[in-house]
């Protein structure tokens, strides 16, 4: 951040963040007001929150005269820790963050903590609000919010009391959103929320994801390439199963919210299914689409795991057939069932979360592999840098446009990228 940018967002946690707070920095514009950073902050582990006030400290030194607004949904489930901020000029919960008239009127530095705090009962809202954004900054795909918040109450987890509970955005808003973003020359669509398969279960009909999908794809036939972000995968619904693995405009790319591979973690954790079920999935799905490749979120060291119980996680990489893992070491949120539990050593959650990351590195490693000799068509996201369908990381010869859709052959492999030479018809100029 520049002494120039005096109406700035600094973004922690997830895609579902990073959407909004291209609201907010819309919100900051219609409100008029200047010299103002919001810090949006992510709740799912203790070092996410410190992370974000070490950077609310770092925004104090380096700009001592702006004010410095927390929201987000660390800023929801715990405002008082930021109120006492010294720092800190007004705590805004999540209900209000994309409104403009929030940033309006912030108290000058100095305020006390009680004054600070603008944060009200996340529980109260019945509906997601669609706020139109022309895409993300410095970004060559676009993230269309389609729900927010979770009916479900996994033990180890925050996010409800930070999001509320589920609320879809009715379909038609969501298909205006993704026009009005192809329109603007975007070729792929991430479409994002908290638990994105509950998808629906509050609106009129009770639409599915996949009822969704399929109309966004047949709404929009010059729409080059949807993905999806974290689904669980027991409300994978028949619709969505069949575009996964039918339809090439759908990324053959899902990451799994599993948690775990061992079926009493999973009951510990109030997870809704089971080990067997993941694996089945995987087995299905790759059956009918042999391209696809699987991600997951597993969790390191929860309370009362066994060493056995640890290792049916690690096999259940290979079971799956996982390429990236997102490796979280167990972090105790206050209010959460699981903080209460018997808690593992800090020694023990560490070195399980560095077996879980060797055992995913070497994953990815051997699925990179399996690309060389591969034409791909990759989506450009610098212009040396690409994606392709299945989330690899593509390292380009020759500079491309971003934003651009191109053919490449893949020519190796490192353990982390895949190297490419691109086609000369779509190279940037």
């Amino acid at each position: 951040m520049t002494d120039n940018a005096r109406r700035d967002v600094l973004t922690f946690g997830c895609r579902l963040n990073a959407y909004e707070s291209e609201q907010i920095r819309a919100a900051l514009a219609e409100s008029g007001e200047d010299n103002i950073v919001v810090v949006n902050t992510c709740a799912v582990t203790g070092e996410a929150v410190r992370q974000a006030r070490q950077q609310i400290r770092r925004t104090r030194r380096e700009h001592p005269g702006a004010r410095i607004i927390v929201t987000g949904c660390a800023a929801q489930t715990e405002p008082e820790t930021f109120a006492a901020m010294p720092e800190v000029d007004a705590v805004i919960g999540n209900a209000d963050k994309a409104k403009a008239a929030a940033y309006a009127a912030v108290p000058d530095f100095g305020a006390s903590a009680a004054e600070k705090v603008r944060v009200n009962d996340i529980m109260e809202l019945r509906e997601t609000a669609h706020h139109m954004i022309d895409g993300l900054k410095d970004r060559a795909r676009a993230f269309v919010q389609v729900q927010n918040g979770c009916d479900h109450r996994c033990t180890f987890c925050i996010i409800p009391y930070g999001r509320g509970n589920s609320r879809s955005v009715p379909m038609g808003a969501v298909v205006d959103q993704v026009r009005r973003l192809v329109g603007g020359g975007i070729n792929e669509i991430v479409l994002t929320g908290v638990d994105i398969t509950s998808y629906g279960t509050d609106l009129p009909g009770a639409p599915r994801l996949g009822d969704l999908c399929a109309r966004i794809l047949k709404a929009m036939p010059e729409l080059m390439r949807l993905r999806l972000s974290s689904l669980d995968a027991v409300e994978i619904d028949p619709a969505l199963f069949e575009l996964v693995t039918g339809e090439a405009r759908l990324m053959p790319h899902l990451h799994l919210s599993l948690q775990a591979g061992d079926n009493m973690i999973l009951k510990r954790m109030k997870r809704r299914h089971a080990r067997e079920d993941a694996i089945r999935l995987c087995a299905d799905l790759r059956a009918r689409r042999t391209d696809i490749a699987f991600g997951a979120d597993i969790i390191a060291g929860f309370p009362t795991e066994t060493d056995e119980m640890f290792a049916r996680s690690l096999e259940l990489v290979d079971e799956c057939g996982l390429s990236f893992l997102h490796v979280f070491p167990f972090s105790p949120r206050k209010g959460t069932p699981a903080a209460r539990m018997p808690q593992l050593s800090g020694t023990v959650i560490r070195a399980r979360a560095a077996a879980l990351r060797d055992k995913g590195e070497d994953a990815l490693a051997r699925h990179l592999a399996r690309q060389v000799g591969r034409t791909l068509s990759v989506l450009v996201e610098e212009p040396l840098r690409a994606r392709a369908p299945d989330f690899c990381e593509v390292i380009l010869d020759k500079p491309a446009t971003p934003g651009a859709i191109i053919e490449t052959s893949i020519t190796a492999a490192t353990r982390t990228t895949l190297q490419a030479q691109a086609a000369s018809g779509a190279l940037a100029a």
